[in-house]
């Protein structure tokens, strides 16, 4: 049966009895409310690891890839943050889940490319980490399309994606973003930039809404523009959102998962009265 998470993600009710996921984590009161819960949702038997010692075994003592870790920043035989390196280093995707946050802290974190970071400063923290985990193994099927004539711009949001495990696709232009729309229908969310030389991210929302409806396609705008009113007119051609840049990672974030959050809702409701 799904199930709504706090941020409003439906959870489908699918298992992930066979994926391997590690927690780092000592404290007994978190070990139990983590461990329960992803289990109540997906099925997952995660290992868990109280010291750093803990968490090398289960890396390297088995054959089987760890899918994803779930890690505080300091252990124990790991005060100065050694675990979270030695995860990085070893290409292990990484949702840390800590109590210690400052400004200097979140710029370092995201810096080692990590999943996610869930603070534990609130009653929700263990259902938002465990929205952390179902997004990281469901992502893969959301395939969204980059339009930027930027190179620089298209590499820092497909990073961004892909850290997420999203499918990507790039496209320079807005005339290669439609090639690539008709050869790919299962592409949900487009992210374009308003200001291209060919065809604008106005008129490329234009002509993608002449065929696909936000049912069955979201569209997010981005510009680096200071006029404000970019966003009404991206909202009166059919776009679902817009940002402004330069926007933070969690905020790109969030609004790429509302609208996916959206577009799963509307095609489950759809199915239902099938």
């Amino acid at each position: 049966m799904a199930v709504l998470g706090v941020s409003g993600m439906q959870y489908s009710g699918e298992t992930f009895p066979d994926i391997r996921i590690i927690l780092g984590e000592d404290s007994n009161v978190f070990t139990q409310m983590i461990s329960q819960r992803l289990k109540e949702l997906m099925g997952v038997d995660i290992e868990i690891c109280r010291t750093f010692e803990d968490l090398q075994m289960a890396n390297e003592l088995s054959q089987e890839p760890v899918v994803l870790a779930i890690s505080n920043i300091n252990l124990p035989g790991a005060e100065n943050g050694e675990a979270l390196e030695y995860l990085i280093d070893c290409n292990i995707p990484t949702v840390v889940f800590t109590g210690t946050f400052q400004d200097e802290m979140r710029e370092k974190l995201l810096s080692k490319d990590i999943v996610d970071y869930i603070l534990k400063d609130n009653v929700f923290a263990v259902e938002m980490l465990a929205e952390s985990v179902y997004r990281f193994l469901t992502n893969h099927r959301h395939h969204v399309l980059i339009v930027d004539d930027s190179p620089t711009a298209r590499a820092l949001l497909s990073s961004r994606l892909r850290r997420y495990n999203f499918r990507v696709s790039l496209a320079e232009s807005g005339a290669k973003a439609i090639e690539i729309l008709k050869a790919n229908p299962d592409i949900g969310l487009v992210v374009t930039d308003y200001n291209m030389p060919d065809i604008d991210g106005f008129e490329l929302t234009r002509r993608i809404r002449s065929v696909r409806g936000s049912h069955e396609l979201r569209i997010i705008g981005v510009s680096s523009s200071t006029n404000r009113l970019l966003s009404a007119r991206f909202l009166k051609v059919g776009g679902n959102d817009f940002m402004l840049r330069p926007f933070i990672d969690e905020e790109f974030y969030c609004r790429v998962n509302q609208n996916l959050d959206t577009l799963v809702q509307i095609k489950a409701a759809q199915a239902h009265k099938k």
